[in-house]
């Protein structure tokens, strides 16, 4: 049996929120009433509702459901890029649109990307300060490629201080946002008061189906609808993936302090194994990267067994480094499902 095969077939999982079967969206449809009428083509209540509702979270002028963080971020992006005149935009090397999205960006809009930073650390102020001319400024909060760092609120706000001076639009890929609000120990509107626009995803962190959300100025946000159906982003209904979105934010966005405090601990446990290690060695966020000592086929079979004893999935996955392997947990509901003596056990049999 392979690792991923493994991983499925345990019952219970250290990341996510379950399984993401059929359920994820019966759950949240369970007490919808039939008749509601859908959304057509990027307008209704249903869309326009939710709209303006987290247009209000994140305080911003306006706000577009989006059915991909992909097709909003290119889109923000090439926006801000036609305001200023300027081609040139900039963000981390591990950047989403740098290393998943095959050139997007350049492809389709014929914008200049310019990496800052190191792809072994978070951007920093005087990397910044440092940037030739560009349109915009590209920032994630977490850090996700790098096991979830995020840099110090108040270097955050001399960032923002830094691009507003200089004429440099400031862009969250908040894909994770609410994730960061326990750490920063700000609201959602604090932390995107910084930025001039804002992505934020409700199928990561808050476990719905798909779709994402783009906030920013109401002129910004105009632009956005035309480029939305530019796109072919303006599905006759985008309601399947606005009530789930809907439903979970608001089940799971007081949970993330509980998710928070779960990787914390989950984290100091695998630390405290020989040969095993996370980074962050004390997460700031719900996920971390976790290390494990030896090549990929001695840490497969090592965390296969683990699983296949306990019923714990760990991860269906590796990444082979030099000596090591890495993955990626991220805490949500499920590992709540996990008593005490299950975890415990989980520990003792990743020992031997």
């Amino acid at each position: 049996m392979d690792l991923r095969t493994s991983y499925q077939q345990t019952s219970h999982q250290l990341s996510g929120h379950g399984k993401r079967n059929v359920g994820v969206l019966q759950q949240a449809f369970a007490e919808v009433d039939p008749n509601q009428t859908s959304d057509h083509y990027g307008t209704g209540e249903v869309i326009a509702r939710f709209e303006q509702k987290m247009m209000q979270e994140l305080g911003m002028g306006d706000a577009i459901f989006f059915p991909s963080g992909t097709m909003a971020q290119q889109i923000a992006l090439r926006i801000w890029a036609d305001e200023t005149g300027n081609r040139n935009v900039a963000y981390h090397p591990l950047c989403h649109l740098e290393i998943h999205e095959q050139d997007g960006l350049k492809e389709l809009h014929h914008l200049e990307p310019i990496l800052i930073g190191d792809e072994k650390r978070l951007m920093t102020l005087e990397q910044v300060k440092a940037l030739p001319d560009v349109a915009c400024l590209l920032i994630e909060l977490p850090q996700r490629e790098l096991g979830g760092y995020l840099p110090p609120f108040a270097e955050l706000e001399e960032i923002s201080r830094h691009c507003r001076e200089r004429g440099i639009r400031l862009h969250l890929d908040g894909a994770r946002l609410f994730e960061t609000l326990p750490y920063y120990e700000k609201t959602a509107q604090e932390v995107c008061s910084l930025f001039d626009s804002v992505y934020v995803s409700f199928y990561k962190g808050i476990g719905g189906i798909a779709g994402a959300i783009l906030a920013g100025p109401k002129a910004f946000c105009d632009e956005a609808r035309i480029w939305k159906r530019r796109y072919g982003g303006d599905l006759i209904g985008l309601y399947p993936y606005i009530i789930p979105a809907d439903y979970y934010y608001e089940l799971r966005k007081d949970r993330m302090d509980t998710y928070y405090e779960q990787a914390k601990e989950l984290a100091r446990r695998f630390n405290a194994l020989d040969g095993v290690w996370t980074t962050p060695n004390v997460p700031v966020t719900n996920m971390f990267h976790l290390h494990v000592e030896g090549d990929v086929e001695a840490v497969a079979t090592r965390i296969r067994s683990v699983q296949d004893a306990t019923g714990i999935g760990i991860t269906g996955y590796l990444i082979p480094h030099d000596g090591y392997c890495s993955t990626e947990i991220s805490v949500g509901d499920a590992v709540g499902t996990i008593d005490e003596h299950q975890l415990n056990r989980l520990f003792e049999q990743f020992e031997r």
